[in-house]
């Protein structure tokens, strides 16, 4: 059966790929989440006014690829000590986020988190979790 995953990371254009190269990867979907606006353009969006963030949403077998890989493979693709956006994207729609679909999928990105900042691969406390 599968599961829905959603990330935001900067660019959703940059997003897509790491997640769609995996096994067991349904499909990824970018859009808009996170905000006050109801189906908020693109220009709406960079705005910074609708609270929205670019993110990915990912259909995913969980028998194939677990979300807890799904964790991993989006702390590859994002600085998540960086809320003012990503790279050379910046401000907050695209801030680093996970919003999670359930509280399994919280249980384990808010573990991941924990274990990365323990890690001290970043100097400084890691992304919001949704």
């Amino acid at each position: 059966m599968s599961e829905k995953a959603i990330f935001a990371g900067g660019c959703f254009w940059c997003m897509i790929k790491p997640f769609d190269m995996q096994p067991g990867i349904e499909s990824v979907v970018a859009g808009y989440t996170g905000g006050h606006t109801v189906n908020p353009t693109y220009k709406e969006v960079c705005s910074e006014t609708t609270g929205h963030t670019e993110a990915v949403e990912i259909t995913f077998d969980p028998a194939v690829f677990p979300y807890e890989k799904l964790v991993e493979v989006y702390w590859q693709q994002t600085d998540p000590t960086d809320a003012g956006g990503q790279f050379v994207d910046r401000g907050s729609s695209y801030r680093p986020v996970i919003f999670y679909t359930s509280e399994e999928q919280r249980t384990i990105a808010e573990q991941s988190k924990a274990d990365l900042d323990a890690s001290g691969r970043f100097k400084t406390t890691c992304c919001d979790s949704n």
